[in-house]
């Protein structure tokens, strides 16, 4: 009894703290939760050697470039249309532990990033930062429907669609 109870109070704590962070289902088509060790990079650096100082500031499309070489590029977070760059650009060229899910769309395969930390022990953080930080960028309540819809509310979509329209062909 003794021994179980020394198992127990060691194997469980461990147990809680990677589950606790561990990705959640959202039902996508082939889902798989998964959690891997990468680099952050800037794709467009990586795939053409276009390359410019701190992953382009916020501006481009981050990636997370595995042990094995392979370029993941995170399609988002856990808010609607917002991508996953708000949540890896302090992590510019810096290893980290990446948790969400992989689905299959149409064939493609995409990643959902849903926590990340440092590696190799950093602090887990949800990714579901974008939205207030859009917020206070557009002096909006985070929790209002405005900051909810950004993508109905944002400066920049709404320049683009006033230019190319609600399906980019033009007015």
């Amino acid at each position: 009894m003794k021994t179980l109870f020394v198992f127990l109070s060691l194997f469980l704590p461990a147990t809680w703290s990677l589950g606790a962070f561990a990705a959640e289902s959202w039902g996508l088509p082939e889902e798989e939760k998964t959690r891997f060790e990468a680099k952050v990079v800037d794709a467009l650096c990586e795939l053409t050697g276009n390359c410019v100082e701190q992953c382009g500031g916020g501006k481009r499309q981050l990636g997370l470039l595995n042990g094995e070489g392979k370029l993941i590029l995170p399609l988002k977070n856990v808010t609607p249309f917002a991508g996953a760059t708000v949540e890896l650009l302090e992590f510019c060229g810096k290893q980290v532990i990446a948790d969400g899910l992989f689905s299959t769309n149409r064939g493609v395969q995409v990643f959902a990033l849903q926590f990340v930390r440092e590696a190799p022990d950093g602090e887990w953080r949800r990714a579901n930062r974008f939205a207030g930080q859009w917020a206070e960028a557009n002096g909006v309540d985070a929790k209002s429907k405005t900051a909810q819809q950004w993508f109905r509310h944002d400066p920049a979509v709404l320049k683009v669609i006033g230019r190319d329209g609600k399906l980019g062909t033009g007015q």
